[in-house]
């Protein structure tokens, strides 16, 4: 069974309040998706951890013409982003897990934003990039954004996250979060997200975004 991360009641309802406040520049990684998949190829996306739909508004807001199926199990999550695109057609939202999708459903795209940090790397990470694999057409792109860094670099990206903040936010949740972030994510070396990648069927991952601690990727699946 897939493991992952269930967002509810509060974690669920400030999200994009969370997102906007503390990734530097997460509107400006949203706004580039569009630009990458503007291939016509790229008509069949698979937004994994969709959350409340945000890459998926942007991507229909500047005019992504294909089909885009999302899916995230937290139901609080799915019902956001069910209200946030109700005015855009060819969207399918689903309280699921990638291995519960059928593997005769392949996409030729794929998003997985902000999701791996929270699996550890004993075999979860790699599971979940590989049942997302599984589930592409060869040569489909991948856009990831995570928490990538060896203890050090995070240390430090940390502490520069901790600069950029806005100035009237709770001192103590600021403190928290960040010890939170440090201690209890399962980020990775930049290194170990390249092996993950080419280990579950993708070609070298290429890194074409930071902000502080956080790290945009793509890369296309194997023939």
């Amino acid at each position: 069974m897939e493991k992952f991360e269930l967002f509810e009641n509060e974690r669920a309802t400030a999200y994009d309040s969370f997102v906007k406040n503390w990734i530097p520049n997460y509107n400006v990684f949203l706004n580039m998706i569009p630009h990458l998949f503007n291939d016509s190829t790229n008509d069949k996306l698979l937004a994994v951890g969709c959350g409340t739909g945000n890459e998926i508004l942007v991507l229909k807001q500047n005019g992504y013409n294909g089909s885009i199926m999302g899916i995230d199990p937290s139901p609080e999550m799915i019902a956001q982003a069910t209200h946030k695109l109700k005015d855009y057609e060819d969207i399918v939202l689903k309280e699921v897990l990638v291995s519960q999708l059928t593997i005769d459903h392949q996409f030729n795209a794929a998003t997985l934003i902000l999701v791996l940090h929270f699996l550890k790397d004993d075999g979860d990470k790699l599971d979940l990039l590989r049942d997302i694999s599984i589930r592409l057409e060869p040569k489909a792109l991948l856009i990831m954004l995570d928490i990538t860094g060896n203890n050090m670099e995070i240390r430090k990206n940390l502490e520069i996250l901790e600069q950029l903040l806005l100035p009237d936010m709770d001192q103590n949740e600021i403190a928290k979060r960040l010890e939170r972030i440090y201690l209890e994510l399962h980020h990775v070396s930049e290194q170990r997200i390249i092996e993950l990648f080419t280990e579950a069927g993708f070609e070298e991952p290429t890194k074409f975004f930071q902000s502080t601690i956080y790290m945009g990727w793509m890369a296309r699946k194997k023939n």
